[in-house]
């Protein structure tokens, strides 16, 4: 087991323009080694399929691996920064170091998961139960005039935001930990304090990043549908659509390591950096 020391991070600040650098970093670095990024990417969704299947705890266990697939992704982002190829043995790599830091890693799992299913609850109560109903007549392939008589209660509008509003507040403390406490050797609430001040300190460059994947994904999305009218490829969209989604998924979590050392490092490496002119 490896016992390689911490690193001394420093909490910085840095300008909203670096939301969309950081942006910009994840494509460059997809397109150094976009089969081996896309083949992660794509091995935690199968492995997440996987856990689904596992009774009683599959959900819980598929909700406390999610901290450590932006983990993984920005160790395998740093060693393509190194002109190394990543492997499955980046979502392994977390938990090889000291006991105390797997540990951490473990209950920071574990904390995720039970918030989200929190929230969950939260947002059900609030629709009065009127998403699971929505979700169970489109599995059930009820008609549209069902769907749509569902879709339009009032509840569901609210649970949705609710959802939303305390995941994206949830996302906050979380967004760091798994890193600061890799990297950092920080403890539990250490990482989740030091995360969330490295968030509200770049506030500006995470809203402009925000900001910049949402029109991302619309203008990515309109240019598909359109493309498929016009060449009457309607049938084949859902499979662009797809391919796009697991593009831009692939992109957005390879460049959460530039969040991570713009606010607690030194910035993107020299050879990167031409992007701010």
């Amino acid at each position: 087991m490896s016992t390689t020391p911490p690193m001394m991070l420093h909490l910085q600040t840095v300008p909203a323009r670096n939301g969309m650098l950081w942006i910009r970093h994840g494509f460059k670095i997809f397109q150094r080694r976009p089969m081996a990024l896309a083949g992660l990417f794509s091995l935690f969704l199968f492995a997440s399929m996987l856990l689904l299947m596992v009774p009683a705890v599959g959900v819980m266990l598929l909700l406390m691996a999610l901290p450590q697939l932006s983990l993984g992704f920005m160790l395998a982002t740093h060693l393509v920064l190194q002109n190394q190829t990543p492997t499955a043995s980046v979502y392994l790599m977390p938990f090889k170091l000291t006991p105390e830091r797997r540990n951490t890693q473990l209950l920071l799992g574990a904390c995720y998961a039970l918030a989200t299913i929190a929230i969950s609850y939260v947002a059900g109560w609030i629709d009065g139960g009127s998403m699971d109903e929505l979700q169970k007549l489109m599995g059930e392939g009820a008609s549209s005039e069902k769907i749509a008589e569902a879709a339009a209660n009032p509840a569901l509008l609210w649970g949705a935001i609710t959802r939303l509003s305390l995941a994206a507040l949830l996302s906050i403390p979380f967004w760091h930990a798994p890193a600061l406490v890799h990297w950092g050797g920080q403890g539990l609430m250490q990482a989740l304090f030091s995360s969330t001040l490295g968030v509200w300190r770049n506030r500006g460059a995470f809203a402009y990043n925000a900001l910049l994947w949402g029109a991302l994904i619309m203008g990515m999305g309109l240019i598909g549908s359109l493309l498929a009218g016009l060449l009457g490829l309607g049938q084949v969209l859902p499979i662009i659509a797809m391919a796009c989604g697991l593009l831009l998924s692939t992109v957005f979590y390879a460049s959460l390591y530039f969040t991570f050392i713009d606010c607690f490092m030194f910035g993107a490496p020299s050879d990167l950096l031409k992007d701010k002119r």
